[in-house]
């Protein structure tokens, strides 16, 4: 079973597309909290509330990198997403532990951010522009078969 970690931009249906692609074959697909105000409030919503909002992300924060650590390192390809709108450094940082761990690193971003991602992209090892490319990438690793 390939393991699969998916990482960065929550605000499209990425994800969905390349689980979705990818039915039928032996891959699992773990991923972070993706409902955004969970992720942001799940610090206080357990431990506790802060009335200073630096510590309140802090303690989301560090209840997020259990499950984002446990993801990337139990995964086999990580590929993080970084979306159009907005600056997603989460993204980066994961994409950074997965080269750091030696995880088979795929990047899925448009043009608009080539330059501001090089270094990302040079620790990768394919950089998609469609989740489509990343199911046939992901789908030739499992089966040797070339899409069409």
């Amino acid at each position: 079973m390939l393991k699969v970690y998916l990482s960065g931009e929550i605000h499209t249906d990425w994800r969905e597309q390349i689980i979705e692609g990818l039915k039928g074959l032996d891959v699992s697909f773990s991923a972070p909290v993706t409902d955004h105000a969970a992720s942001d409030d799940c610090g206080v919503a357990i431990l506790g509330d802060e009335p200073n909002k630096f510590w309140h992300d802090h303690k989301g924060a560090q209840m997020n990198a259990i499950r984002t650590r446990k993801g990337i390192s139990d995964a086999d390809v990580v590929v993080v997403r970084f979306g159009e709108k907005y600056k997603q450094w989460n993204a980066a940082f994961d994409a950074g532990y997965a080269a750091a761990l030696g995880k088979s690193l795929i990047i899925l971003h448009q043009d608009e951010h080539q330059h501001a991602l090089k270094e990302v992209d040079a620790a990768a090892l394919a950089v998609c522009k469609e989740p489509q490319q990343v199911v046939d990438i992901l789908r030739y690793v499992l089966t040797s078969k070339l899409p069409g």
